[in-house]
């Protein structure tokens, strides 16, 4: 049974939630009621399933990206690099793989989160190394209510690539929502220290600062 959905509130809050685990061209744009857009879905699905780039040209695409983003001034440039390296996550360098990544995010934006877990799960077998399809996965598990599996993928996810802020943004989200404070905080400085200025993730990791080791005097 449904319990959480990428378009509702949460416990943690609908924007931050969907900011954490939703990258550019992933299943729904960050706002309530846009989930399922029938003309974006294709869209981003011909993105997703455009021709990469080879492997070493990807890899050194991002490491110049991430070397901006490390030393990017404020939110507006943080949230420009980020999209750039979002859209470099999305493909995989299969031709399938990326084909069934376009099919289960249109899936997921309708609303057909079986049918998306169905095909992401082939993703994650033809591509285990592809951290983007464990966070993505991730989405749809959080959107089914199922934390923990949600939890498990991120940390694939982090493992494959750690310099995912959006995958360490996710736990961080999913962590508090579970009460694991100190988890919680600990993912968000981490996602943090990948991409400075993330918006929400620097107010919401000041809070929970507070909260687990006071305020200082």
């Amino acid at each position: 049974m449904r319990t959480a959905s990428l378009s509702r509130p949460t416990v943690f809050g609908t924007f931050l939630l969907l900011a954490a685990l939703a990258p550019a061209g992933g299943f729904a744009q960050s706002g309530a009621g846009q989930r399922g857009n029938a003309t974006a879905a294709p869209q981003r699905a011909e993105t997703a399933a455009e021709a990469p780039p080879p492997a070493d040209s990807r890899r050194a695409m991002l490491d110049e990206l991430f070397a901006r983003l490390a030393v990017s001034q404020d939110e507006e440039e943080t949230k420009g690099i980020t999209r750039l390296i979002e859209r470099r996550w999305l493909q995989s360098g299969s031709d399938t793989a990326d084909l069934l990544m376009s099919r289960a995010i249109a899936a997921a934006s309708a609303d057909k989160d079986e049918l998306a877990i169905e095909l992401l799960d082939r993703v994650v077998v033809l591509q285990p190394d592809w951290a983007e399809a464990w966070n993505k996965r991730a989405i749809v598990f959080t959107s089914l209510g199922d934390d923990d599996r949600a939890i498990l993928d991120l940390r694939r996810a982090v493992a494959q690539e750690p310099r995912h802020f959006t995958a360490w943004t996710g736990l961080g989200v999913l962590f508090r929502k579970a009460g694991d404070k100190k988890s919680a905080l600990a993912a968000f400085q981490q996602a943090l220290a990948i991409a400075p200025h993330l918006p929400d993730v620097e107010k919401v990791a000041e809070q929970l600062e507070l909260e687990v080791n006071g305020r200082d005097i």
